[in-house]
């Protein structure tokens, strides 16, 4: 169903084939009973819908504003639109020119997806120390940030 939606939207089926990895490595952190699987599997399958638009960092915006114009839930909107890396305050949205609004993921599912995206490059599951190497560039702020997430998420994919 999210690949045809996917596809529907313009998305080329590399971002589609990414989406699905990025879902099913989220997947490894839904054994808790407090996850929410079906919007944790839709958050995440749609996580990149803005790249039928734009593969620029504000795709995760336009993603957001699609996703509530086909009427997705609220908790999928915020999910696609916070996804960023491991978010954005509205300061660093604003530095990158984009709107200025926090993208920082709070909920649990938000959390999952943000990380999982990070752990996938294209369509290879890679570990987090592969992440951080590859952003560097992005700064202290960023890569504590992104280390931080994976602390506190980690933890979910060792459950039985």
């Amino acid at each position: 169903m999210y690949e045809r939606v996917l596809k529907e939207a313009g998305c080329d089926q590399g971002v589609i084939a990414h989406c699905l990895t990025v879902a099913g490595a989220t997947r490894a952190y839904a054994r808790s009973s407090v996850v929410d699987r079906r919007l944790l599997e839709a958050g995440a399958m749609l996580h990149d819908l803005g790249r039928s638009e734009t593969h620029a960092p504000g795709h995760a915006g336009v993603g957001a504003d699609l996703a509530a114009a086909m009427g997705c839930p609220d908790g999928v909107v915020r999910i696609v639109g916070r996804h960023l890396g491991a978010g954005l305050t509205l300061e660093e949205s604003a530095l990158l020119g984009l709107p200025p609004v926090d993208a920082m993921p709070e909920r649990l599912e938000e959390r999952i997806v943000a990380h999982a995206d990070n752990l996938v490059k294209g369509t290879r599951e890679i570990t987090p120390e592969e992440r951080w190497d590859r952003s560097i560039a992005l700064g202290r702020k960023y890569l504590v940030r992104a280390f931080r997430l994976g602390l506190d998420l980690e933890p979910l994919r060792h459950l039985r």
